[in-house]
């Protein structure tokens, strides 16, 4: 059932459509001139408008252009006995979806009645989507690292400029590639992506640039490649150093003219895409072996961005595993869950080789698999399968028990201030000491070890 508002100085014709569109199972409000109309665009959310262009006191030109500024999404269907092509064309202009002349045909309006409330709930799904899709790839951190990406993101989102995203996997490259086309002026439009390393490399080129009936075994009808699917949007190619070199060379031209050709057509098509490219490997490496084209890097390569793994960014750990524990808590219809400080601790000093994507597939199991609402540092050793000893471990070292004990202290203190980026209140703080004695402590075991 939608929210329907019917605006008509005919009350016959009021009185026809309320009733109409009430046996159609539709909630119908009624004004009899443009200024009633706004007030009940006041009062209550409506899905659609059914407006007359001539009435007195305000007409229907002028409640759509103020619905315009109001930025209100409901869908206006024009209806008029005198509309001229001037009055559709400039009733479309101000956003409205259909435009039909009196004598009403009820068939007709009822059909375009059913169509704009389509397009209305498809607009809103679109709206939630996005929502959603924000909330999942928001980029969380403010280690130094994290704060140079943001300030990266948003100077390259505003140029069309094609962007080279370099990271270790599970470092977050695909959400730094989304907050680029979600920064951007593009961001309404298609954000397409290719996994490289997931295709086959005998179907990479039909994949990207689509292809025509018949062009190979198996391709029944015609298809669009990923440039097509993107035009007016972002392309972003996901491990693109595992792309052959037949089809850089075809990436390559449609980067220079922004052309592409569908397998087995001479066709060319126009495209107007933004690549971003992301890869783990050393590029320059398989450039000196020939795996990979120089004049492709260099047209991918306009703006670098490094994403950098999760053990040198460590203080944005916590506030890393907090959000994915409230958020698969809320997935699986759990409890909030919190991690105990011993917890955050544990998290804090394990390497994860996996980075924010083993972060987060940890936090799933944890949320998953044991039941309390309070997450211990246990819980995460057996989840993760480390002991705590494994990173503590006795460190190899020769002299009398003073000298070790000043070696071991020497580096934990070290230790410390890696994990938390040399912050030195955070480090003071894991350490149990002031903040002032930190470097202190550590210049004073320098000074001993080295016999000053």
């Amino acid at each position: 059932m939608a929210s329907i508002l019917v605006v008509d100085d005919e009350r016959n014709i009021v009185t026809t459509l309320e009733s109409c569109l009430a046996q159609e199972g539709h909630a119908v409000s009624v004004a009899l001139d443009g200024e009633e109309a706004l007030d009940v665009l006041k009062r209550k959310d409506v899905d659609l408008m059914i407006l007359d262009i001539l009435m007195p006191r305000m007409g229907g030109m002028e409640v759509l252009e103020r619905l315009s500024g109001m930025g209100l999404r409901t869908k206006v269907i024009m209806i008029s006995a005198m509309g001229t092509i001037e009055d559709a064309v400039r009733a479309t202009k101000w956003g409205a979806y259909d435009f039909i002349e009196k004598p009403l045909s009820l068939d007709k309006l009822l059909l375009s009645v059913q169509h704009a409330l389509e397009v209305g709930n498809l607009e809103r799904e679109n709206i939630a989507l996005k929502r959603r899709m924000s909330k999942d790839f928001q980029m969380i951190g403010e280690s130094e690292g994290m704060r140079r990406i943001r300030w990266e993101v948003e100077r390259a989102a505003s140029s069309h400029a094609r962007v080279l995203i370099r990271g270790e996997n599970g470092t977050g490259k695909e959400l730094v590639a989304r907050a680029l086309h979600e920064a951007s002026s593009r961001a309404m439009a298609p954000f397409v992506e290719v996994n490289c390393a997931a295709i086959p490399s005998e179907l990479i080129e039909s994949e990207l640039f689509g292809h025509m009936k018949g062009s190979f075994t198996g391709s029944d009808m015609d298809r669009k490649g990923r440039f097509e699917e993107a035009h007016g949007g972002t392309l972003f190619l996901d491990e693109i150093g595992d792309m052959s070199l037949e089809t850089q060379a075809k990436v390559l031209r449609c980067l220079q003219e922004n052309k592409i050709q569908r397998v087995g057509s001479s066709r060319s098509i126009d495209v107007d895409v933004r690549v971003i490219a992301a890869t783990n490997q050393d590029l320059e490496a398989k450039m000196d072996s020939g795996e990979f084209r120089e004049d492709l890097f260099y047209r991918l390569n306009v703006i670098p961005i490094t994403v950098p793994p999760l053990r040198d960014r460590r203080s944005d750990i916590p506030r890393l595993a907090e959000h994915f524990l409230r958020r698969f808590c809320e997935e699986n219809g759990r409890k909030v869950k919190t991690f105990d400080s011993n917890a955050v601790e544990r998290l804090r000093r394990y390497d994860w080789p996996g980075n924010v994507r083993e972060l987060k597939n940890i936090c799933e199991r944890l949320v998953i698999m044991f039941p309390g609402e309070i997450i211990s540092d246990v819980d995460v050793e057996r989840t993760i399968g480390i002991s705590l000893k494994d990173d503590l471990s006795p460190m190899e070292s020769e002299g009398d028990l003073k000298t070790a004990v000043a070696q071991f202290e020497r580096a934990y203190i070290e230790k410390v201030l890696r994990r938390t980026d040399g912050n030195v209140t955070e480090a003071a703080k894991s350490l149990g000491i002031e903040r002032s004695l930190v470097y202190k402590k550590l210049k004073r075991l320098t000074a001993h070890l080295e016999g000053e």
